[in-house]
């Protein structure tokens, strides 16, 4: 069956031309974040069980979490959480699966917490998931039909959702230094160096011409930092250390750590456990990175919360994936494209190779002609499409940044 590709040609400038250019980057301690993972975590462990028992991937989509903001009394050389932050993912999936004329259970709690408990771990240093979390869970059963639609072998799964997936290429200047500062600061050769500097990082970049202005937000762990002279020495080093990353940019890059900070009053960001969850700071699925791990309000992108969905048929997580990876393959083997967005829409009922449209539309070099690359273009894109399934491979190797 032919697919509905399309091909246009944005006129203009791409982003990284514009005047002004703004760029966000949640770090993976961020209560945003926190509950992205957490709610992907439980679609992890839930895959694995499935897989193990089932051999296929069964019905469900824990895509709806929330983050509550708990209490803390830092200070320096110590502290304590005084209240625990509040963790709760909830949606569908599969309890109870009919095989061999029994119904067998699925302990999917259990699996859910046991998930969001490693899933902490795994992240963050010094916050304790069954000290300083409770951690909840509202997955009701989904319906018993879809049991045997995920069970059928080698049939193309149909998408479950009619839903839009964005991805763009390739990353501007000011989008590849929001990132790699983030990726910087929450390395483990960083946290090695600086254990003072939390998980809960925010890069938040102002582009005006050449001129890029870099606000970074780095909750400090309290118990890491004796004094005031040592938290605000730590600044100056950390400082450093981005404009030594910084220098190798063709932008004129100026920084400011903790802006909030007020020495003077004895106002220092400091957190017990390096997150501003515990005292206060919300999150939500959905609310923080897209699928190329940033927020970049001047490109276009979807919406939609990936974190949480099944990888199998949830189009709303496998077509933003596959917009982002169609996207980075269309600049790197078209090498006239100057910039590229690929959107898809599905619709629910259909084969998930088969969207309602899979679109493209690139900027061109001066001077390049769309058509004498659209051939080249729309073989891209029918090529993803008919690959799509190495998606959930990907997903569930955790290959691909989800958030």
């Amino acid at each position: 069956m032919p697919r509905s590709i399309h091909v246009e040609e944005i006129r203009g400038h791409g982003v990284a031309d514009l005047d002004v250019e703004i760029v966000e980057r949640k770090g993976k301690g961020h209560p945003d974040s926190l509950i992205d993972g957490a709610s992907e975590a439980v679609s992890l462990g839930l895959s694995e069980y499935y897989l193990k028992h089932f051999d296929a991937i069964l019905h469900h989509n824990v895509d709806k979490g929330i983050l509550v903001g708990g209490r803390s009394e830092p200070r320096f050389g110590g502290g304590k959480v005084t209240s625990p932050i509040y963790l709760m993912v909830a949606g569908r999936a599969t309890e109870v699966v009919p095989l061999g004329g029994k119904d067998v259970s699925v302990p999917v709690d259990e699996i859910a917490k046991q998930s969001i408990r490693g899933f902490i771990s795994e992240t963050m240093r010094f916050l304790d998931p069954d000290r300083h979390v409770t951690i909840d869970t509202k997955i009701k059963q989904g319906s018993r039909d879809l049991v045997a639609v995920f069970m059928r072998k080698g049939e193309m799964p149909v998408s479950n959702d009619t839903s839009i997936g964005v991805g763009y290429a390739p990353l501007t200047p000011t989008e590849e230094l929001v990132l790699s500062v983030e990726k910087l600061l929450n390395s483990r050769a960083f946290k090695g160096k600086y254990p003072e500097v939390g998980e809960d990082v925010k890069v938040m970049g102002l582009r005006q011409g050449k001129k890029l202005e870099m606000t970074v937000a780095a909750a400090m762990v309290s118990s890491k930092v004796p004094d005031a002279s040592h938290y605000v020495s730590v600044i100056g080093d950390v400082t450093e250390e981005l404009e030594k990353l910084a220098s190798k940019s063709k932008l004129d890059v100026h920084f400011k750590l903790n802006a909030a900070d007020n020495p003077k009053h004895g106002e220092f960001y400091l957190t017990v456990t390096g997150t501003s969850a515990e005292m206060g700071d919300d999150g939500n699925t959905g609310r923080g990175n897209r699928v190329n791990g940033l927020i970049s309000p001047m490109r276009q992108y979807s919406m939609e919360a990936t974190a949480g969905k099944n990888p199998v048929n949830h189009t709303g997580k496998i077509l933003n994936a596959l917009a982002v990876l169609t996207a980075r393959e269309i600049v790197k083997k078209v090498p006239t494209v100057k910039e590229t967005y690929v959107r898809i829409l599905s619709r629910i009922g259909r084969p998930i190779d088969q969207p309602l449209i899979a679109s493209a539309a690139v900027v061109m070099d001066d001077g390049s002609r769309l058509s004498a690359v659209e051939g080249d273009i729309r073989s891209i894109m029918d090529g993803s499409l008919d690959d799509i399934r190495r998606v959930t491979g990907l997903i569930l190797q955790k290959k691909i940044d989800l958030f």
